[in-house]
């Protein structure tokens, strides 16, 4: 988590609080969608970073780093 650090404000862009929370988790479950498609393994998911707010709610997620080296070579996967 503590990649995490160095890409995220220690602020909350919506009110501005520093009371920020963040956990890891998985990018698929068993009852909702693939969040991050053809970046995991073949028997896991891609792994997310959370970070919320305790104060509004806002909720942000981030891709690993293992997820974000996998996306330049991934066919899911496409530019704006």
């Amino acid at each position: 988590m503590s990649e995490l650090k160095h890409r995220v404000s220690r602020t909350c862009p919506e009110c501005g609080s520093a009371n920020l929370r963040q956990t890891a988790t998985a990018s698929a479950g068993a009852y909702g969608p693939v969040l991050l498609p053809g970046l995991g393994g073949f028997l896991h998911s891609a792994q997310l970073q959370v970070v919320v707010c305790a104060d509004c709610g806002l909720t942000r997620f981030y891709a690993d780093s293992n997820a974000l080296a996998k996306l330049p070579r991934s066919s899911r996967w496409f530019a704006l």
